[in-house]
């Protein structure tokens, strides 16, 4: 199960940076360019929202109830914390993910109230782009076997 939902988080991460570049850019061209907010807009801000907040989900379910990194840092968290790779997966990794998730959940909400084309594009790019900037600051790329799961 475990191997399973690593696998599963390992590779969604990719969807949602995907997911992330477009539409960040979109929002970008659309806010500085006073472009039209399409339904296409909407569905893809949609998609990039529920795709961070699907691998979140499976984060979550690794940190909590699968992961033996979590369980022995859990174990002596005082000695966890004075360890960089346990602390890094006990809590900075984590608390990253979540804040950034929860940043672009706001800035979906706040995007969805707003009145114009303009504010709409706004909101997206400046909430999306400190949301991914997060998320990336956490995610272990110096550790190669962890890019590409099989």
């Amino acid at each position: 199960m475990y191997q399973t939902f690593l696998f599963i988080h390992s590779w969604l991460r990719w969807i949602v940076l995907i997911l992330a570049f477009i539409v960040i850019v979109k929002s970008y061209i659309g806010w500085l360019g006073g472009g039209v907010y399409k339904k296409s807009d909407n569905i893809m801000s949609a998609s990039f929202v529920g795709i961070i907040l699907l691998q979140l989900f499976v984060g979550v379910s690794l940190y909590v109830f699968l992961s033996p990194t979590t369980d022995t840092a859990f174990n002596d968290f005082g000695a966890a914390m004075k360890d960089l790779t346990l602390r890094y997966w006990a809590v900075e990794h984590i608390f990253a993910m979540i804040v950034g998730t929860v940043l672009a959940q706001i800035g979906r909400s706040k995007s969805k109230k707003a009145e114009t084309y303009q504010t709409k594009f706004k909101l997206q790019a400046i909430y999306y782009t400190i949301a991914i900037l997060l998320i990336l600051s956490r995610i272990p790329f110096g550790e190669a076997e962890r890019l590409f799961r099989q």
